[in-house]
């Protein structure tokens, strides 16, 4: 992923107002972000921890969900795989819902998904952030097909909140 200014991820969001963009927490070390090893940006929001967001390149541009998940209380003991991903967790997965864009959204429709909780997929992937035994399953894939595979998951995501 290339390296995003504050200023282009503001600007990027398909399911906020222009004044919940104004007022959401973008990360303050974007510039010591992985940025060569992310097939997304996503954090959670240090002042309000049932928000998360998430920025994928999608067609050239960047483009951007708000989430929200639940209290950490109601998924810390459960065994889940991220649909993203496809890494499981003992309590680091939990139930993602982004709000759609446009009149959908409006009218309160929404699309879910089991993401992992710290939003750190790309690094997951790769093997730069291990989430415990038996996290990763056996595959045969390729690293660059379990990146695709990611990236395409995200991507569909994405398009079902835009849809």
């Amino acid at each position: 992923m290339k390296p995003l200014t504050e200023q282009e991820i503001r600007a990027a969001f398909v399911n906020c107002t222009k004044g919940e963009v104004k007022r959401l927490a973008v990360p303050r070390d974007l510039a010591d972000r992985p940025w060569d090893d992310l097939d997304y940006l996503g954090w959670r929001d240090p002042q309000a921890p049932d928000r998360a967001y998430l920025v994928a390149e999608l067609d050239g541009r960047p483009q951007a969900v708000a989430l929200r998940c639940p209290s950490p209380s109601s998924w810390q003991l459960r065994r889940s795989m991220c649909s993203m991903c496809l890494t499981t967790h003992t309590g680091g997965v939990c139930l993602m819902v982004a709000r759609k864009a446009g009149k959908a959204g409006q009218q309160g429709n929404s699309v879910g998904g089991y993401l992992c909780n710290d939003l750190a997929c790309s690094l997951y992937v790769r093997g730069k952030k291990e989430a415990g035994a038996g996290a990763r399953l056996q595959e045969s894939l390729t690293l660059e097909e379990k990146i695709r595979r990611t990236v395409a998951n995200v991507a569909a995501f994405i398009e079902k909140v835009t849809a």
